[in-house]
């Protein structure tokens, strides 16, 4: 069956000025959020060449041996890397990936089993050294490794920051509402840099060997699903395609409705777009998503889509390898979220993120006891 195809309009939204035209972006970002739950933001100031970088960088860690990359091994902090564990109650079957979830603060250093002071991005040289349970990857593997990926973070966390303004005044908050429930300076911050790497997929048929039967197998690659966190930020290839989305819950305890998809593109700069006539000043959109943690702090006014990377079944699908990079917002382990009209009981982000691993691993379990 082939899927059916909707053209829906991903806002673009440009940053460019940010401080005199706070009141413009803001009415942009929150319609967005409102009407679709996705958009894309431009002149947001990382240079192309360090979004290239960092690919570079995310590759060189993919491309280690499996058995160097699982001694930073994932857990339940949401850090770590996992190869085609992730279950999606969407498909009852693995995503067929490899990730490694990054983090600033405590989780990273002490894989979350224990609690010990840091500094800022974790940079406390006692818990770092005498601590062998640190979950980055160490130098001697991958040369600075971890300060490339911290220097990234910062960057996109000051885009975040950007747009956590504006939701925060959408909402009525104060300014500063969401940056300092997701300080990177705190060592409880549960910001995740999720880099990604989705296996290419066979073209040919495959051979059953019990039935002898010759089928095309379902490739899952991501599921799909709505990210828990407050926003998402997505990097991604223009020559690596597969990112959908289908639009319409109305609450965040809701499944999507309907099966229309919307193919997600990645925006380069036209002749329209600020700086455009100089050509190291090129760079593509940054998508954005809503996640069910804003949906619910928003009292089910910003909307948290259902999304996925789609499994190639049809001819034109791209089932090459696949490299993308996520950043999501997820607050400090004791930030109490609750809407303005308090349309939900107040929960910590402890327990919000708690939850979610909760549903991710009841889905692991249902398919171990099949």
């Amino acid at each position: 069956m082939s899927t059916k195809y909707a053209d829906r309009p991903i806002p673009k939204i440009s940053l460019h000025d940010f401080d005199s035209r706070i009141d413009t972006i803001t009415s942009e970002i929150c319609t967005a959020a409102e009407n679709v739950g996705f958009f894309s933001v431009i002149n947001h100031g990382i240079p192309p060449a360090e979004i290239r970088a960092m690919f570079g960088t995310a590759q060189s860690f993919f491309a280690l041996p499996d058995n160097i990359k699982a001694t930073v091994p994932w857990n339940s902090q949401n850090v770590g890397w996992e190869k085609n564990s992730q279950i999606r109650p969407s498909t009852g079957a693995a995503d067929m990936k490899e990730s490694y979830q990054l983090q600033f603060g405590e989780n990273m250093l002490t894989g979350g089993k224990q609690s010990r002071p840091a500094g800022k991005d974790g940079e406390n040289k006692q818990t770092t050294e005498s601590s062998d349970q640190s979950l980055w990857m160490n130098d001697h593997q991958l040369p600075g490794f971890r300060d490339d990926c911290l220097r990234f973070m910062h960057r996109v966390q000051d885009v975040s920051n950007q747009l956590m303004v504006c939701l925060a005044r959408g909402l009525g908050f104060a300014d500063d509402y969401f940056l300092k429930t997701h300080d990177p300076t705190d060592p409880t911050c549960q910001n995740v840099m999720r880099l990604l790497h989705y296996y290419a997929t066979p073209d040919e048929p495959e051979t059953d060997s019990n039935s002898s039967t010759t089928t095309r197998k379902l490739h899952h690659r991501a599921g799909a699903h709505a990210d828990w966190g407050l926003v998402t930020l997505l990097f991604q290839q223009q020559d690596q395609p597969g990112l959908e989305i289908c639009p319409g819950r109305e609450a965040v305890t809701e499944f999507a409705l309907g099966d229309t998809w919307t193919r997600v593109n990645v925006y380069s700069h036209t002749d329209n777009d600020v700086d455009n006539a100089d050509d190291t000043k090129h760079e593509s959109a940054i998508i954005c998503n809503i996640g069910d943690m804003l949906m619910s702090w928003s009292d089910d006014r910003f909307q948290s889509t259902f999304h996925r990377v789609k499994a190639p079944c049809e001819e034109d699908d791209y089932r090459g390898d696949r490299y993308s990079i996520a950043f999501f917002n997820q607050p400090c382990k004791d930030a109490v979220i609750q809407g303005p009209r308090k349309k939900y009981p107040a929960i910590t982000g402890r327990e919000f993120i708690a939850n979610a691993m909760k549903n991710n691993f009841t889905a692991k379990a249902k398919v171990a006891a099949q």
